[in-house]
């Protein structure tokens, strides 16, 4: 066994499919639909996946048909264009500018709404989405308006799709202080906190924008009983990791990408059961990392962390968590119990309550045990 010092879900080799090193059933085409049709109806839970991020191109469309001011195309077809990238720097560029369409409080619904729409789709049956309240409240939306539009959002969700959201807000590291100041102040105020809110991030560039500076914003939020889930080391070294664990109190590590390069980071993760957020398109889409083969999953698998699957921005990605999981199986070399497995990671790196989580780690079993037998 791959120890999974959690104590939760490990990754068995005997999971591995047999015969197979990672990535060769990319040449079987059977065996990837059959991968694929277990994936699309396995539950799952889903960590890492940004709000605005999230927004179909029909969305996308819609919103910028509302607000023809913006240089976002409404051209279904002209955003798979608009959503290739050359660096990460163009990412948050392209990225902003989708921002820029959240303008009033029923823009948040319909986005909000139709995102967890898309996951249902996708069997997920829990989801923290990370939400940055900075880019609406600054564009003029009133907090309170906005808080009551994600949390309406969110119960309608649950009531009529059966996927439960929890939020994360995070700081755009880009904005500065000031971002992390409004967002900790919206993240702890009694009275403004929505009541979905679990979590308490930092996203955007990591290049010039150091860690350390933003200790300040994670205590309040943690005082408050938040959680920490930082992005690091996706587009920087792992030097950046460890300002996470150490000056953010990091819970679980957005990307952790460059983990891989310091074995000691990696033993520490593992030893104190610290998972990292993987999303592995969104990696190559963005250039932290080169290619698919280069990913360093595998080694993060094989050093005993624990990994969650997750999609980040889907559609500017040309993905979505489905896709993830299979690129995941591949590089891996799982069969339908080691897919699983990752699942239940996903379910107990989790902040839902333990009820929640024994739920949907039930429904896995069942779900595998029924497709195994047919």
């Amino acid at each position: 066994m791959i120890p999974d010092p959690r104590g939760g879900h490990p990754i068995s080799r005997s999971h591995r499919v047999p015969g197979e090193e990672p990535m060769t059933d990319q040449h079987n085409p059977a065996a990837q639909a059959q991968t694929h049709t277990f994936i699309a109806g396995l539950p799952k839970a889903e960590l890492h996946v940004h709000h605005v991020g999230s927004a179909s191109p029909r969305i996308v469309s819609a919103l910028a048909a509302r607000h023809p001011d913006s240089k976002v195309p409404t051209d279904i077809e002209a955003l798979a264009d608009y959503f290739t990238f050359t660096d990460f720097a163009h990412f948050i560029q392209v990225y902003l500018s989708v921002v820029d369409l959240i303008r009033t409080p029923d823009d948040v619904h319909l986005l909000t709404f139709e995102v967890a729409r898309e996951l249902s789709r996708q069997n997920v049956r829990y989801a923290e989405l990370t939400i940055t309240p900075f880019s609406s409240t600054r564009r003029g939306i009133e907090e309170r308006a906005f808080m009551a539009a994600i949390e309406d959002a969110r119960k309608t969700a649950e009531a009529d799709l059966g996927v439960v959201l929890r939020w994360c807000f995070d700081i755009p590291g880009e904005a500065g202080l000031e971002s992390a100041e409004e967002t900790a102040r919206l993240a702890t105020t009694d009275g403004i906190r929505p009541e979905g809110l679990v979590s308490f991030g930092l996203g955007g560039p990591e290049i010039g924008v150091p860690r350390p500076q933003f200790k300040p914003y994670f205590d309040r939020a943690i005082a408050a009983g938040l959680h920490s889930v930082p992005h690091a080391g996706e587009t920087t070294g792992p030097e950046t990791v460890w300002d996470a664990l150490t000056h953010l109190r990091a819970e679980r590590i957005g990307h952790g990408t460059s983990s891989a390069k310091d074995p000691k980071l990696l033993a520490h993760l593992a030893e104190h059961r610290i998972p990292l957020e993987v999303c592995p398109t969104s990696n190559i889409a963005t250039r932290a990392v080169t290619t698919l083969d280069e990913h360093p999953l595998k080694q993060f698998v094989d050093a005993g962390v624990i990994v969650t699957i997750n999609s980040d921005d889907p559609p500017m990605f040309g993905t979505d968590l489905n896709n993830e999981y299979a690129v995941a199986a591949r590089l891996l070399g799982l069969d339908e119990r080691g897919i699983a497995d990752l699942a239940k990671n996903g379910v107990e790196a989790s902040f839902l309550d333990r009820a929640g989580k024994d739920r949907i780690t039930a429904e896995i079993d069942a779900y595998t045990e029924n497709w195994l037998a047919s």
